[in-house]
């Protein structure tokens, strides 16, 4: 087993969250573990991004921290990516600074 293999992948950073961290750059196909399940992970995700732990449906709560961080704006199956393609803020209050696929490019 390599020193990687033996360090988790991602870090759930409290019990109520439905999003966990990649502590690594997590590849499409591989499983990470979570707690006592296994997730497969759906794209790509970046060292720092989330990763849905469960079913997140449209227009429910994205938590982190153990607090809501935004809505999802479309259903996101768990292992996906969570970012501003598919949550938004509920701390943002204008149009100006909402995020769009295309306002990332």
């Amino acid at each position: 087993m390599t020193p990687d293999a033996a360090r988790p992948a991602v870090l759930r950073l409290a019990a109520a969250d439905n999003v966990a961290v990649a502590l690594r750059p997590l590849r499409a196909g591989e499983s990470v573990a979570i707690e006592d399940a296994a997730i497969v992970v759906a794209e790509a995700i970046d060292l720092g991004h989330k990763l849905a732990t469960e079913a997140i449906a449209e227009g429910a709560l994205v938590r982190k921290f153990g607090m809501p961080i935004g809505a999802a704006t479309a259903a996101i199956a768990p292992g996906a990516w969570v970012h501003v393609h598919n949550i938004r803020s509920l701390w943002l209050t204008n149009d100006r600074d909402q995020y769009t696929p295309e306002t990332l490019r």
